[in-house]
């Protein structure tokens, strides 16, 4: 039963660490200083689709034509990082800009650019090999840990570095990581 609960918590956590999703993470922190609200609106997104990819197993992948996801994520990116560079322009000298509503950014970002995920998709695997329930939260625990450490960098960052060159290099970060899913 510890099994089923530890490898996906190591191998996803292992996955996870430094991918996209958490390199949005880390960057949405920046944008806020409503921290839990933030990180309430990733975790929804992360229980909705690996919990659903556990549910489902393979179906998803089967159902959703991955092909549409990674434009939809590589879009929502690429605005992202768009609407970051220009709402920068229009903040004050103490680049104040803050994140209009940090759950439902943090959700939206990471519900679209999870799915197809190659996490999600260990998730449904794992869900096929073990108890399906201790999967959902070895994967879940996982995320949270590693979520809550970008959320605590971002933090961090904000306390050390100028707001407008973290700004600046959000933006860039979000079309970076938009034009990857295209490649």
């Amino acid at each position: 039963m510890i099994q089923d609960i530890l490898i996906p918590f190591i191998l996803v956590g292992l996955a996870e660490l430094g991918d996209k999703t958490q390199l949005a993470v880390l960057v949405l922190s920046t944008k806020t200083r409503e921290y839990a609200r933030l990180l309430a609106g990733v975790m929804l997104a992360f229980i909705l689709t690996d919990g659903l990819a556990i549910l489902l197993g393979n179906v998803i992948a089967n159902r959703i034509p991955m092909d549409y996801v990674r434009i939809g994520a590589g879009v929502m990116f690429i605005l992202f990082g768009v609407i970051t560079l220009v709402n920068k322009d229009e903040e004050d000298e103490e680049g104040t800009y803050e994140l209009k509503s940090p759950f439902m950014s943090g959700f939206g970002l990471i519900l679209v650019s999870e799915m197809g995920d190659k996490t999600q998709l260990a998730s449904a695997l794992f869900a096929t090999q073990y108890n399906p329930v201790m999967v959902f939260i070895g994967v879940i625990l996982a995320l949270f840990l590693l979520s809550s450490m970008a959320v605590y960098i971002g933090k961090m960052l904000m306390e050390k570095i100028n707001k407008n060159t973290i700004s600046r290099a959000a933006g860039v970060l979000f079309i970076v990581i938009g034009i990857s899913f295209f490649l």
